[in-house]
């Protein structure tokens, strides 16, 4: 049975087909931001006097449709960042996500922290657009690479520069962590369900390699969550959905950093 992952993955390789007839790896490697210097995000997660918390911008998901279709940019970012965010993660898939490479662009326009680049990427191609569009790290998703796959598209993001996030949904995952990785993400939500289960995540965690940082995803809405999961041994957490439902983001993920510590 096809899953919604499968659709997404499809759909991005008819945007990447369609994308080349008009830009190319050699366009994306004269672009400006390609020669700027990325930032890292394993510096900033490590870095005390932040949150460790990824807060992300997203507008919509394919199961609940428009979270926040009013959210400005700018506005909600600036805000994570000064109430102690580490990284902020923005979707850049417009047809399942509403995201846009302009969101991020805007982001990166008012942020001195890093920025995630959150999307479905299958093709070398994606790895180069990634930088050329001003995103410091990037992320791949283990459920929908196969392990060369991995390793050639991590390979090539650490060649110009980006950091990389994979992450896992399952223990049989596991064998596609190479030395290119920098954060493992270990999705709490199963794909197939999207049930949460936090006890799965912290049994992968166990079989992690010590010197990578560890990031928890999905379905954290608690800041007690953030606490259990820390006491586990994980150092950073990808919040969104959480944060984008509310009125006032910002004011939301305020409240949520000082009830996490």
């Amino acid at each position: 049975m096809k899953t919604i992952l499968d659709e997404i993955v499809a759909q991005k390789r008819v945007e990447i087909l369609e994308k080349q007839k008009t830009q190319s790896i050699e366009s994306f490697k004269n672009s400006e931001n390609f020669l700027l210097p990325v930032k890292s995000a394993k510096a900033s997660i490590l870095d005390e006097t932040k949150s460790g918390i990824i807060a992300e911008f997203k507008r919509k998901s394919p199961s609940k449709g428009f979270i926040n279709k009013e959210a400005k940019v700018k506005e909600v970012v600036s805000g994570y960042e000064k109430f102690g965010a580490s990284v902020i993660s923005v979707l850049t898939d417009e047809q399942f996500f509403g995201g846009s490479f302009d969101d991020l662009q805007q982001a990166k326009e008012v942020l001195n922290i890093p920025v995630l680049r959150k999307d479905f990427i299958v093709d070398e191609f994606q790895v180069y657009e990634t930088k050329a569009i001003g995103a410091d790290l990037m992320l791949l998703i283990a459920e929908c690479l196969t392990k060369d796959e991995v390793y050639h598209l991590s390979k090539t993001a650490k060649e110009i520069g980006l950091e990389v996030l994979l992450e896992l949904h399952s223990k049989d995952q596991l064998k596609k962590v190479n030395e290119f990785i920098d954060l493992i993400g270990i999705n709490n939500r199963n794909l197939k369900t999207f049930e949460v289960d936090i006890e799965k995540s912290k049994q992968i965690l166990k079989q992690l390699p010590t010197d990578l940082i560890k990031v928890a995803e999905s379905g954290i809405s608690d800041p007690k969550t953030v606490k259990e999961l820390r006491q586990a041994g994980f150092q950073a957490f990808l919040i969104g959905e959480n944060f984008m439902k509310a009125e006032n983001p910002c004011l939301a993920f305020e409240q949520f950093v000082k009830e996490s510590k």
